[in-house]
């Protein structure tokens, strides 16, 4: 099991992380759909699937210890199970919790 970082390739915009293992990388490279390892479900998970928010791949790096992966993609609609573009929607500031963006509609 190996990270996987999603990053929108037209902007630069970091838009989730999920779990790959050796089998959803062929499926991805093979595909162009990115396929991830849901931990939850045991199972195979690509990525729109069922939301119709799929990823398409554009590029698939590897970092420099081979532990991480950037895959960098073109999403069409919002990123994460929340309904928002990017999983990363809340920050901390000054201690306290603050939402960044709203679901889309």
């Amino acid at each position: 099991m190996v990270p996987a970082i999603a990053q929108e390739e037209s902007t630069g915009e970091v838009l989730m992380m999920a779990w790959m293992n050796a089998e959803a990388i062929r499926k991805t490279l093979e595909t162009g759909r990115v396929t991830y390892w849901s931990r939850s479900r045991q199972s195979f998970w690509v990525k729109g699937e069922s939301s119709g928010h799929v990823q398409e791949l554009v590029d698939f790096r590897v970092d420099c210890d081979r532990d991480c992966l950037l895959v960098l993609v073109r999403q069409s609609g919002p990123a994460c199970h929340t309904n928002r573009r990017s999983c990363f929607y809340t920050a901390v500031r000054d201690g306290e919790e603050v939402e960044l963006m709203l679901p889309m509609v």
